[in-house]
């Protein structure tokens, strides 16, 4: 028979391997991309490829998205916990009801913009009026669409919205069945090869609409249970961020092998065209991924009269796990 002193022992042994099991179970996070994998998601890739993850304590699934508002909603919601999504489109969730948190910026500047063919006799965003602009119905253009429409000096219901799918943008504006279509500035690079000297363009931002692009987004109750796993991940992505930054080859490497199909020169350009979204005075000179109040006060300002609700916007953004030592390459 075992003594008392014996078995409070082995009991505390057994409690100590039961913790220390517990302590080293990974977070589980289903990451929800902004749109399928490109060379602006390079930097997600290499980090799980170089095992940075794992490392942190996290179990990460990279799942494909189908646009900004797909991942807002779901993330919101609690079907990911974490996600990928354009400002204005977590905005609108946010206004119905989704429990967001952005924690991290990506892009400091916004990458929509509009293109058109210069044969058609459009010369800029006035000549919009009238128009048909297509684009899939779920594109975060059409939340930017009413403040840029303000701003141009045109009716907010002056033009048809045409839904269409991405890859159809092109050839639905060539073969004149649309007028216009959006798309992020990071493939910018396609439109001009593919329309030539007949392509015409304009960025919100030329427009005074220039709210924070991709941020990474958190669902509020997953956030107030698990700060260090989220605390990890944005430190992870603000390090691999930064690599890529620096010396961008392995990142697409790291991208084109987990996602066959994709071709490394093209998004090496389209992670080039990323870095001009994402460097700012904020990200160069306080920290990769701050997001500032007065900025991100003004992004909710801009869009604020086409909400269905106006909220606290100080609730629903945190610069609480940026590291200020990382910052991006000037």
């Amino acid at each position: 028979m075992k003594r008392p002193v014996q078995l409070v022992a082995a009991a505390v042994t057994a409690f100590s391997m039961l913790g220390a099991g517990q302590s080293l179970a990974a977070t589980k996070i289903d990451f929800i991309l902004n749109w399928i994998a490109g060379g602006d998601h390079a930097p997600y890739y290499y980090a799980e490829k170089m095992g940075w993850y794992k490392e942190a304590g996290l179990d990460l699934t990279i799942q494909q998205g189908k646009g900004s508002s797909m991942s807002a909603q779901r993330t919101g919601a609690g079907k990911n916990q974490i996600g990928l999504a354009d400002m204005p489109p977590v905005f609108a969730a946010i206004s119905k009801g989704a429990n967001l948190v952005a924690v991290m910026n990506v892009y400091a500047n916004s990458p929509y913009g509009f293109y058109w063919l210069k044969s058609s006799g459009i010369k800029s965003a006035k000549d919009f009026a009238g128009k048909k602009i297509g684009n899939p119905p779920w594109d975060a253009a059409r939340k930017m669409w009413p403040a840029f429409a303000a701003n141009v000096g045109i009716g907010e219901k002056s033009v048809k919205w045409v839904n269409i799918q991405p890859n159809a943008k092109l050839s639905a504006l060539k073969a004149g069945s649309i007028d216009v279509t959006t798309s992020f500035y990071n493939i910018h690079h396609i439109f001009q090869r593919l329309l030539g000297e007949d392509m015409g363009y304009v960025s919100g931002k030329a427009h005074g609409v220039n709210p924070y692009g991709n941020s990474i987004i958190v669902n509020g109750d997953f956030l107030a249970g698990n700060k260090a796993a989220v605390g990890a991940f944005v430190k992870v992505n603000q390090r691999a961020f930064r690599a890529c930054a620096e010396n961008a080859k392995p990142c697409i490497d790291a991208l084109v092998g987990a996602n066959k199909g994709l071709k490394a020169a093209n998004e090496a350009t389209n992670w080039s065209l990323v870095k001009e979204l994402m460097t700012d005075a904020t990200s160069t000179g306080v920290g990769l991924g701050f997001m500032d109040v007065a900025r991100m006060n003004k992004s909710y300002e801009i869009f604020a009269p086409f909400l269905d609700k106006k909220f606290d916007m100080g609730k629903h953004f945190s610069n609480e796990f940026i590291d200020t030592s990382i910052k991006m390459p000037k």
